[in-house]
């Protein structure tokens, strides 16, 4: 069994909750997922069973959300999931504003990553470092914010505001809850997330572990199949002898004058692997389906 899982993440899971217990009904060691969900969020968290673990790293990695952003609360995880740190009403905060200020949330913008996250400082994680006490000087990254759509604003004391964000991969929503609630003089703290899309993955495609059970039990699952979420990349299509020695590990001069990582099929319809092309000559970087 080889191929991904586009699962839909329960609330209060761990993505490292949902490998293990996918391990258990699936009979499977080799399951990775793409794209570290919080516990707190639920939505697309793409599965890699089988040999299709080792075509993660060639996933596309950009991500759309829908996410809620509370205003008027600051926590030490920039989520409801922290101690509160400030809580003050502003009542009197508009959409205008809002709006105004989220303008500044759009394109290539520097980030600082919440103190409680999975990066690595020194070989060591955020979230642990943070857990002892210890002061963490986070260092800001460069992430791009494609769009941001207003979907609803709810008046009150601690105001919210529901948003779509797409982005590309690196990006901590939580961040930028925290971060507009700063340009507004608020605070402001993510109150829900939910991812929609994820490394060629869409929410409306995707199944819960209930799904997954019922469709096991039934004898009906299949997963989708491994060159499905890799559609970004060009394909090349090796004939039979070519195709063979490729996947031997030799390369292929096809006289082609681009440069990129590619799919490799043998006549279009069996997928080999990735390869890439390098002044013409196409070589092995992984034989996903070797030729016999």
């Amino acid at each position: 069994m080889q191929g991904f899982i586009n699962l839909d993440k329960p609330f209060g899971w761990t993505s490292h909750d949902c490998v293990a217990r996918l391990r258990k009904l699936l009979r499977l060691k080799r399951v990775g997922h793409a794209g570290t969900l919080d516990p707190a969020a639920t939505g697309v968290l793409p599965i890699a069973i089988g040999k299709a673990t080792r075509l993660l790293q060639y996933l596309p990695t950009d991500k759309a959300y829908q996410a809620t952003i509370r205003f008027g609360v600051q926590t030490t995880t920039d989520d409801l999931q922290g101690e509160v740190i400030t809580s003050e009403a502003c009542g009197g905060l508009s959409l205008a504003e809002v709006t105004e200020a989220l303008s500044k949330f759009t394109g290539k913008i520097e980030q600082i990553p919440p103190i409680y996250s999975a990066i690595q400082v020194d070989g060591k994680r955020l979230y642990d470092l943070a857990r002892r006490g210890e002061t963490i000087e986070v260092p800001s990254r460069t992430v791009e914010i494609f769009s941001v759509e207003v979907l609803a604003w709810r008046e009150g004391d601690f105001p919210e505001l529901d948003v779509a964000i797409a982005c590309g991969g690196g990006t901590y929503i939580r961040a930028i809850a925290r971060d507009l609630g700063a340009v507004l003089n608020t605070g402001g703290t993510l109150a829900a997330l939910r991812r929609t899309h994820s490394s060629g993955f869409n929410l409306t495609d995707s199944l819960t572990l209930a799904d997954l059970e019922a469709q096991l039990q039934a004898g009906e699952f299949q997963p989708t199949p491994a060159d499905a979420a890799l559609q970004h990349l060009p394909s090349v299509t090796l004939p039979d002898i070519s195709a063979k020695k490729w996947c031997q590990g030799q390369r292929i001069d096809l006289g082609l004058e681009i440069i990129s990582k590619v799919r490799v099929y043998q006549q279009e319809t069996q997928f080999l692997g990735i390869g890439e092309l390098q002044e013409g000559v196409l070589i092995p970087q992984m034989v996903f389906e070797p030729i016999s």
